[in-house]
């Protein structure tokens, strides 16, 4: 399904001034390591006030704001599977609001630095993910003993190599990504151009 701008005229903005903060985010990203359901993530909105509907949610998703679910099989048998988010997407769903409020429209939020937060956060938990088997694999009995320190040692590089793509992709999210006060300045040096009014600083 291919969304279109004016289909988002009923996400309105809404103020967030104490959704969560940075401290309780930690503590519910150190509690929740596997992820959350959309369920208990509109939930966690809803106990704050702060409308979250479904639907605005798989918006967000279908727009590239969030990162798509994983499917994590239940447990006991014949249970199926259910969609499991990475607990990050709470800030992120957070800083959306947060643009919201401060009056930028979806199309400015997706040329900002969340564009690419989804994806990168993505990546990041599948390179741990990987390194995580790995690592389980390397300690399991029938493993060849005199590879397995080799490959510990290859693979704890890989964790720090891991580290600096992160902070890397990190670092160019913000240099590439849109902010809010390069249009303000880039209309401010239009009205200039323009003729328009200056300031002046005496």
């Amino acid at each position: 399904m291919v969304m279109h701008p004016g289909s988002l005229s009923r996400l309105k903005p809404q103020a967030v001034d104490t959704v969560f903060s940075d401290a309780e985010l930690d503590v519910l990203e150190r509690r929740n390591p596997d992820g959350l359901t959309s369920a208990e993530i509109i939930r966690l909105f809803k106990s704050r006030g702060v409308k979250l509907s479904e639907g605005t949610f798989r918006k967000y998703i279908q727009l590239g704001l969030l990162p798509r679910s994983k499917r994590v099989g239940k447990k006991g048998k014949h249970k199926g599977s259910k969609g499991i988010y990475p607990t990050t997407i709470v800030r992120q769903i957070t800083a959306i609001k947060h643009r919201m409020a401060e009056g930028l429209t979806i199309e400015q939020i997706q040329r900002s630095w969340l564009r690419f937060r989804p994806r990168i956060d993505s990546i990041e938990s599948d390179i741990g993910e990987l390194l995580d088997e790995m690592d389980h694999e390397v300690g399991e009995p029938h493993f060849d003993t005199e590879l397995r320190g080799r490959v510990e040692g290859e693979l704890q590089a890989a964790r720090v190599d891991a580290e600096a793509l992160m902070r890397r992709l990190s670092s160019l999210e913000q240099t590439v990504s849109w902010s809010p006060a390069e249009e303000e300045t880039s209309d401010e040096v239009g009205l200039l151009e323009e003729g328009g009014p200056s300031r002046r600083f005496y």
